[in-house]
Formats: structure tokens, C-alpha cells, sequence
């Protein structure tokens, strides 16, 4: 297996090397010419004797050759007897410094990836504090900062951390009553809830390796604000929940960067394709994650995870080894993966669609893609156990491919036994994979009572086929759930990395069609093992369409895209598609004029990127969160818009009857009866639904009446789909703002926030 950072040697011709011995010339025979040995064949040369195409000359007597060379041994041999020992000695000393510079190279990377990772870890620190502040911010700033989905994440580590013990505070977690009142659930399973619990508990030990020695977790100070905000306290340190929790998500995605520079430095062989991956990812940050801007979302936990996972995949697709280990991590990043985000199963679906079709036309060995499948599968199990028998595991479209693949796998010989041609074939096993998978998923989905929820798949589907209903319309109204913008093609050809992947891209195309054809067309087949070498390049080819297709339908997903990119740009100097290339022009030199023309637009972005500078401040909320905690009782029960409502569960600690984490059923018919405040029925009728849910007060905002991200995407269009039967009458929220009476009555209001308390009857 070969070391990252090592470049590979030059191909060598496979006839064993023969001392040159110079022959005189004679009438009868021909000067012998010296052999240029090891001369790689992929840089254009000539090939070596043993090796030649064609050749005028007569085909020397084998036997003559093999005399010769015992000849020489046997001089060799009498003449110096101490000649062994001193070649063995020669191609020992070889063999050391090999390994050394190996092992030098290693060292090399792994300090490289260190300093990038470093590097990584401090950008995004530097640009989450200068967008808001957030070392000068109170507590209570700092939850406000966490909106929507954010804030209720944070809001379950929060109460790990309060509770009187680590147990305690999981068992309030996982027996929630506050964020469905009155439900009782359990939101480790419901919200993908392990990092915060994971989180929490370092939190908790390392405060008590503090305390324990008495010393200082953090600094304190009072701050004085803007009139006529009131001076507040804010700490910074470690010891500080919000920065302790904030602190961990940007090391473990500055921890992903010097990943990405091993993972870019194997797959392209050289430590410069590293480099390439990683300036790719500075050059298009903005494009690439978001972690800076909204750290407490799933995919800042999960997608390192995922990046891990793509790497070990590559190791395995591309050695030969029967090492399990390589196997046992693959399934512990897919667990690691998984676990944090409802949204990866899809992900890894797209990932066994790349692997499958390299498995029918035979770039990957069956008996390695059968382990694959089978570390999938051990993969799902686990996180089933994990997250408490969450059924939305087994009824995914990655689970459906996964137990299709393992059933064609199985009849694989009986399909060949139909007697039909090779092109036929694998028609056959495609087609027999995607209409199984699409059918096993919608019968697992009807058997395990879970086809109401709402998943990324439904999403994608909905775009496709252009559906639309009040839930979709949530969804995709939403600018993260748009179709990607025009401009973004656009930045990518800015930095060059559009250019990069296309040329990348081509160059595997075209050889995936010459390997094909070979195939098809019945030629040489004798050279089919070694054409149907690196897999891995195909699929990471492949894998790139898939995320492609998913990051021009939903903009959220160029999270996958634009990294995979990154990582594609490094086969920019891999020998083994341009290695014609790097025989006529330094690979360095290519590599850097590549670099300077993307650091033009590159540098201008991360110029564009610390000039932003802000602090956060949110007066209405901070007005709202303060009157709730202190003019209602603390089991008074709210409702609102899903942002709203998560900053409320988090600050004041109140019930609440909906919150943003859509996905589920029985919540997204609760968010439908709250937001129907936003819709033109009855004032009445309405009261009456939310009096079922056992609501007190309801938090109205005004400006949810009228904004909309794009047409048809305001609330009240929105509801005009659900309920075209009251379409073209006035919105009940302009009503109510201009007087809630009777069946409200406004107990506290400001520039955005009405709160209404229901009136029971």
C-alpha cells in the first residue's frame, strides 16, 4: 500500500534486469545497442527490448540468455567473492533510506495536515466572532444568537449541564415534556441529539477537573451597551457554556481540514494535491460550509465525519489488502456519520448508486464490494440500536439499496446463466437495482408506519416532479431549499475550480470509455485487469454527479458539492491521468501557475470574508424573552413561528407546541393548526385549535404577513394552496394586529412582537 505524499515510481518493464555487457562487432553479427532500462512507459519512451511492440530484429535464443546470465553469476561469484555480500549490503542501505523517506514524507503530511488544521481552526473562529461578537455578548445574547433549529439543539446541553447530574439531565432529555407539551418525548432519538449529549458530558468533566483544582474556567466582566439597553455581564473562557459548546464544533471542523489535505494528498499520490484540495476550500469558503455562521447545525457534526468516511473508502478501493481494519473504520465513521443527522442516509444512498455501477462493469472485485455492502448494513443496524429504534433507518432509500445489492449480489450467477450479452447484463442488474430500491423503500416505508415524514428524498422528489402542498412549500420557500443561484457556477469558474474539475473529469470519462469499449467490443480482453484499475477515480466521478444533481436542486446541499470538488481538483497532478503531461512539464510548475490564477479571485474572497464585521443585537426578542420570564407562569404554554419558538423553549424555558425541526408528522400537523394564525379563516375557528393543543399565549408577528423570500412564498399564498375554499379574503394576522378582540386579548407588544393571550371559553 502506498504512503500518502509518496509519489509513485515510474512503471519498470517486467523482465528481471540483465548485466550489459558491450560485444564487439563482427562481419556476422550485428553491434548489440545498450537498453535505456526503467524508462517509464507513461512518459512516451521507448519501451524496453523485452517489452517492444514490433521489431525487425530476429528474437534472440532464450537458452543463449539464461547461459549468459549464469556466466555472469559464476564470475561474479569466482572473481569476487565478497561481491554478494557487498551487493546485499547495497540494496539494503536501498531499502533504509526508502523507508526513511517514507517515513519522512509521512511525518511531513501529517505535520502539514496539523498546520492546516490550525490554520482552518482559527478562520472560523476569527469570522464567528467578527460577524458577532459573541466574546462581548450576555448569556442571553448568545442564545438569541442560536436561532431557529440552532437554539433548540442548544437549549438540550443546556439542561444536561444544569441538571444536578450527567443521568439526570439525560433523563429529561430523553422524557422532554417542554418542547411537544403535552407530549412526552424522547429527543435524543426525535433530534439526532449525540453531539450535545457527547458535548455535555465533556462540559460537565471538564468543570469538575476544574473546580476540583481550583481553577479559573473563565473571565467576567459587566458591558456597557448603547442607551437604552441596560449594562450586562458576559464571560469568556471555556468555563462559559455557549463558548465551551461553540469551541468544540469549530476544532472538530478545523480537525476536517488537515483531513481533507490527506485525503487530497492520497488520492492524487503527491502532497501537492493536498495542498490543492485545501486552498480550493479557502478559495470558495463561502460555497463550501456554513459552520461559521450557524455552528449548532447537524451537518457541522456530521459532515467531518462524512469526509473521514469518503477517505478510508478510497483506501479500500483502492488496495488490494485483506486488512479488516480499514473495514471496521469504514463502519464507525457511517455510525459517526449518521448519528448526528437525519439527512445522511440520503447521502449514503448516492453513495452505493456510485458504488454499484462500478461493481456491475467490474471496477470494484466482487468479493470487496460484498464486505462494503455488508459494513453498510452492520453500519444501519447499529445506529438503529443507537437511536432508540428509530425507524426512519430501515425504511430509507439506503437501506432498501443496500438489501437490493446484497439480493443481486446472491443471484448474480443465475443472471449470467440467461446466456445474454455483456452490455445486456448490466442493463439488466441496473435496472433490477433501482426499481427494487424505489418499490422495497415504499413497502418498508407502509410496514413500518412511517411514511408520513418527511425526509430529503420527498424534498428532491418534489422538486422533480414540481408538487407542491403546504409542507413542501415550507421547505422550499426557505433560501437554503431553493435551487442553487445561477451565480454560483459562475464563482466557481472565478477561482478556477470549475475548470480544474471539468478538465479531472474528463480525463476519468475517457477512460472509463476506453474501458468500456474494450469490454463491449470484445478486444483484449487479456489487458481487462489492468484496465479496470483505479476505481476509486471513478468513483469519486461518479459521486460528483450525484452531488452535483443534489446541489443544483436544493442550494443547502452544495455543502457536498463544492468540498467534493476541492477534493477532485487535487487529481489535477495525479500521474495517473496526466502522467503524459508531468514527463514534459514539471508538475510543480503546472501546479502552481494553477494556484496563482485561482489565488487571484481566491484571495479577493477571503478578503470579502474578514471584512465582514457586525454585533449582534436583537432588542425586540431580547424585550420579549425578558417579559415571558418574568410577568408568566413557568408552565404557561406558547406557541408562534418555529424560529420564535425555539429561542423561548431555550431562554425562558417555557413549553411550547411546535418548534422548527419539521420533519416529523404528527409535529408538522401542529405547526399547520399554529400557523394558521397566518391564513384568512375564522378568528373563531382558529382559537378553537389552538384551545385543543392547550396553547396560552401565542407570539404574533406581524411580519410574517406580509414577507415572502420569492411569489407565492407568503404565508398567506401558502395557505391559499392548502385552503383555496378562503382565498381572497383579508389574512386573520392584519386583523388581529389592528384589534384581537374577543377572542384574544394583547397582554404585551413592541416594534415586532404581539404577544395574545387565548381566550378560554
Amino acid at each position: 500500500m502506498r504512503k500518502q505524499g509518496v509519489n509513485s515510481k515510474p512503471l519498470q518493464s517486467s523482465r528481471p534486469s540483465q548485466p550489459k555487457r558491450r560485444r564487439g562487432a563482427s562481419p556476422s553479427r550485428e553491434p548489440e545497442v545498450e537498453e535505456e532500462v526503467g524508462r517509464s512507459t507513461l512518459c512516451g519512451g521507448n519501451l524496453p527490448r523485452g517489452a517492444r511492440r514490433s521489431s525487425p530484429r530476429r528474437i534472440r535464443n532464450l537458452k543463449a540468455r539464461k547461459g549468459l546470465e549464469l556466466e555472469v553469476m559464476a564470475n561474479t561469484f569466482l572473481l569476487g567473492p565478497f561481491q554478494f555480500v557487498h551487493n546485499f549490503l547495497a540494496q539494503l542501505r536501498e531499502k533504509v533510506h526508502e523507508l526513511q523517506a517514507r517515513r519522512f514524507s509521512s511525518r511531513t503530511t501529517l505535520g502539514i495536515a496539523v498546520f492546516v488544521a490550525i490554520l482552518h481552526w482559527l478562520h472560523l473562529v476569527t469570522l464567528f466572532e467578527n460577524d458577532r461578537h459573541f466574546s462581548h455578548l450576555s448569556s442571553l445574547e448568545r442564545e438569541m444568537t442560536f436561532r431557529t433549529e440552532m437554539g433548540l439543539y442548544y437549549s438540550y446541553f443546556k439542561t444536561i449541564i444544569e441538571a444536578p447530574s450527567f443521568l439526570e439531565g439525560l433523563w429529561m432529555i430523553m422524557n422532554d415534556r417542554l418542547t411537544e407539551y403535552p407530549l412526552v418525548i424522547n429527543t435524543v432519538k426525535r433530534f439526532h441529539l449525540y453531539p450535545e449529549v457527547v458535548i455535555a458530558s465533556w462540559y460537565r468533566t471538564f468543570m469538575g477537573i476544574m473546580n476540583l483544582f481550583g481553577l479559573e474556567t473563565k473571565t467576567c466582566w459587566n458591558v456597557t451597551r448603547i442607551e437604552p439597553l441596560n449594562e450586562v455581564q458576559s464571560c469568556e473562557g471555556l468555563g462559559d457554556p455557549a463558548c465551551f459548546y461553540v469551541g468544540v464544533i469549530f476544532i472538530l471542523n478545523g480537525l476536517m481540514m488537515g483531513l481533507f489535505f490527506m485525503y487530497g494528498a492520497y488520492l492524487s499520490g503527491t502532497q501537492l494535491g493536498g495542498v490543492i484540495t485545501v486552498l480550493c476550500f479557502f478559495f470558495n469558503h463561502g460555497e463550501a460550509t456554513r459552520v461559521m455562521w450557524t455552528p449548532p447545525l447537524r451537518e457541522s457534526f456530521s459532515y467531518p465525519f462524512l469526509v473521514l468516511q469518503m477517505y478510508i473508502l478510497t483506501l479500500i478501493l483502492r488496495t488490494s489488502s485483506n486488512d479488516r481494519r480499514p473495514f471496521i473504520a469504514l463502519c464507525l465513521s457511517n455510525v459517526a456519520f449518521m448519528l448526528p443527522w437525519q439527512f445522511a442516509q440520503f447521502i449514503l444512498f448516492t453513495q452505493i448508486a456510485s458504488l454499484f455501477p462500478m461493481y456491475v462493469v467490474g471496477y470494484i472485485e466482487p468479493s470487496k464490494f460484498q464486505k462494503i455492502i455488508y459494513v453498510n448494513m452492520i453500519s444501519v443496524i447499529l445506529s438503529f440500536i443507537l437511536m432508540f429504534g428509530n425507524s426512519m433507518y430501515l425504511s430509507s432509500y439506503y437501506s432498501s439499496s443496500l438489501l437490493m445489492t446484497w439480493a443481486i449480489i446472491l443471484k448474480r450467477n443465475e443472471i449470467l446463466k440467461l446466456g445474454v450479452s455483456k452490455l445486456n447484463f448490466w442493463l439488466i442488474q441496473g435496472s433490477a437495482w433501482w426499481f427494487g430500491t424505489i418499490i422495497l423503500k415504499f413497502l418498508t416505508s407502509k410496514i413500518l408506519g412511517v411514511s408520513d415524514h418527511i425526509r430529503l428524498s420527498d424534498l428532491i422528489a418534489a422538486r422533480i416532479l414540481r408538487y407542491t402542498d403546504f409542507d413542501t412549500l415550507i421547505y422550499t420557500c426557505a433560501p437554503e431549499f431553493d435551487f442553487m443561484e445561477k451565480a454560483t457556477p459562475l464563482r466557481y469558474t472565478k477561482t478556477l475550480l470549475l475548470p480544474v474539475v471539468l478538465v479531472v473529469f474528463i480525463a476519468i470519462v475517457r477512460k472509463v470509455i476506453s474501458d468500456m469499449w474494450g469490454v463491449l467490443a470484445k478486444q483484449q480482453t487479456h489487458v481487462r485487469k489492468h484496465q479496470f484499475d483505479h476505481g476509486e477515480l471513478v468513483y469519486h466521478a461518479l459521486q460528483l454527479l450525484a452531488y452535483t444533481a443534489l446541489g443544483i436542486l436544493i442550494m443547502r446541499l452544495k455543502l457536498f458539492l463544492t468540498p467534493h470538488m476541492c477534493v477532485m481538483a487535487s487529481l489535477i497532478c495525479s500521474r495517473q491521468l496526466f502522467g503524459w503531461l508531468f514527463c514534459k512539464v514539471h508538475p510543480g510548475a503546472v501546479v502552481f501557475a494553477i494556484l496563482a490564477a485561482m489565488s487571484i479571485q481566491g484571495s479577493a474572497n477571503l478578503q470579502t470574508q474578514w471584512n465582514i464585521v457586525g454585533e449582534f443585537s436583537n432588542l425586540p426578542q431580547e424585550e420579549l424573552i425578558e417579559w415571558i420570564k418574568y410577568s408568566t407562569k413557568p408552565d404557561a404554554v406558547f406557541a408562534g413561528a418555529m424560529p420564535t419558538m425555539a429561542s423561548v423553549k431555550l431562554s425562558a424555558l417555557r413549553p411550547i407546541v411546535n418548534h422548527p425541526h419539521y420533519e416529523d408528522a404528527g409535529l408538522r400537523a401542529r405547526t399547520k393548526i399554529v400557523y394558521s394564525m397566518y391564513s384568512r379563516k375564522a378568528a373563531e375557528e382558529v382559537k378553537r385549535e389552538l384551545i385543543k393543543l392547550k396553547v396560552n399565549y401565542y407570539i404574533l408577528e406581524e411580519s410574517w404577513c406580509v414577507r415572502r423570500s420569492k411569489p407565492g412564498c407568503s404565508m398567506p399564498e401558502i395557505w391559499d394552496v392548502e385552503d383555496p375554499a378562503n382565498a381572497g379574503k383579508t389574512p386573520l394576522c392584519n386583523l388581529l394586529v389592528k384589534d384581537s378582540k374577543p377572542h384574544f386579548t394583547t397582554v404585551f407588544q413592541n416594534s415586532v412582537y404581539k404577544v395574545l393571550e387565548v381566550v378560554k371559553e
